[in-house]
């Protein structure tokens, strides 16, 4: 009998449970660590682990060199610290254990916004304008050429994940009517030169003009030298969701995935800027809702796996990926049965990782129901 593939995923985002889910179509044994003992990751899994909190970079990675070594992982797919582990990618190929990551160096280019807005710029690839702002003077320049030219200025953080810390700015001035209904995802432009101005350390925005939808994220999968495999894009408008292979997103995202040398997973998103699509971020780890393309014949997640172990997966041709228009409809997920008040004790870094149990009556996730 075969051994399964011992694959690990480090501190991840719950909806991983359906990456999980895909890898499964393979004899796989997964591991999944996390420091929230209730992460539902850990009960997809077939081994579910507590790892360690508040380490640095560097001590983090000495902790994965060792977990991969203990539990002779095969296959492992950082999230938490990509960057630090793919700079020692030859430590765990030492130790048999393949990296499902880009190289250090492409991770390094894309964990600012800033450093991966000028390397694209300078690539040739379609890029928003946009203003790195660090002080209150900055601020206000860039909102006001942004205004002059038409566009609704907004500002987000340099580095980042998601949508976090994203906010329109306003010149509206501050009154009790905006306490009404929900909170607002607009700040006032005053209040934020004045908080810039009295910020204790260092600040490192993005300025740049509101851009318009819908949001295309591409999924992408790349051999190990980086040529792109496949790409996929999702479209979110509303409630409804839709795949899409126009040229005019796939052909840019090829580049980009080529000309940085992005291996394995990765997720390029765009927006549009009075009608012409702009590349808007760029994530160097497989997307939250990578698992969607399962309705168009893809599993990515199985295709990686392959590459990592230096098969070539079987893909279907491009004009064959487009599936029908959808909606997600959020499913019930188990977690593990209570812990111990013990295990939510800090943990001593030589004692970093603690065994969760699984029960036997706990059932797998069900994938997500799409409606089709």
């Amino acid at each position: 009998m075969i051994a399964p593939t011992r694959v690990w995923l480090n501190r991840t985002y719950a909806e991983n449970v359906f990456f999980i889910d895909l890898l499964r179509t393979a004899p796989v044994e997964v591991y999944a660590t996390h420091v929230d003992a209730d992460s539902p990751v850990l009960a997809a899994a077939d081994h579910g682990l507590l790892e360690p909190d508040g380490l640095s970079a560097e001590a983090y990675v000495e902790f994965a060199l060792d977990f991969c070594d203990r539990h002779r992982i095969d296959v492992f797919l950082p999230r938490l610290h990509q960057l630090a582990i793919a700079r020692r990618g030859a430590e765990f190929a030492a130790l048999g254990t393949a990296l499902i990551c880009p190289p250090a160096q492409a991770i390094a280019t894309f964990e600012s916004k800033v450093d991966g807005y000028v390397a694209m710029a300078a690539a040739g690839l379609p890029v928003p304008s946009w203003h790195h702002v660090r002080t209150a003077d900055e601020l206000l320049r860039a909102v006001e050429e942004l205004e002059y030219a038409g566009d609704q200025p907004c500002l987000k953080p340099a580095s980042g994940a998601g949508g976090e810390g994203f906010r329109t700015i306003t010149r509206e001035p501050f009154h009790l009517g905006l306490l009404a209904g929900w909170p607002s995802g607009s700040v006032q432009l005053g209040q934020l030169a004045e908080a810039i101005a009295a910020a204790p350390g260092p600040v490192d925005l993005l300025v740049m003009p509101y851009l318009e939808g819908p949001e295309v994220s591409v999924d992408c999968l790349a051999d190990p030298d980086g040529r792109l495999l496949a790409a996929v894009g999702r479209t979110k408008s509303s409630r409804r969701r839709s795949f899409t292979v126009d040229p005019v997103y796939l052909e840019p995202t090829r580049r980009l995935i080529e000309t940085f040398g992005m291996a394995y997973l990765s997720n390029v998103q765009f927006r549009h800027h009075r009608g012409v699509p702009v590349l808007l971020d760029i994530n160097t780890r497989p997307s939250g809702g990578l698992h969607q393309l399962r309705l168009c014949g893809l599993n990515l997640p199985l295709a990686a796996l392959q590459l990592a172990l230096g098969r070539l997966p079987v893909l279907p041709p491009a004009d064959e990926l487009l599936g029908e228009d959808y909606a997600l409809v959020a499913g019930i997920q188990p977690v593990l049965p209570p812990l111990a008040a013990a295990l939510h004790q800090p943990v001593a870094p030589q004692q970093a990782v603690v065994a969760v149990h699984r029960a036997e009556t706990l059932h797998q996730p069900k994938p997500l129901a799409a409606l089709v």
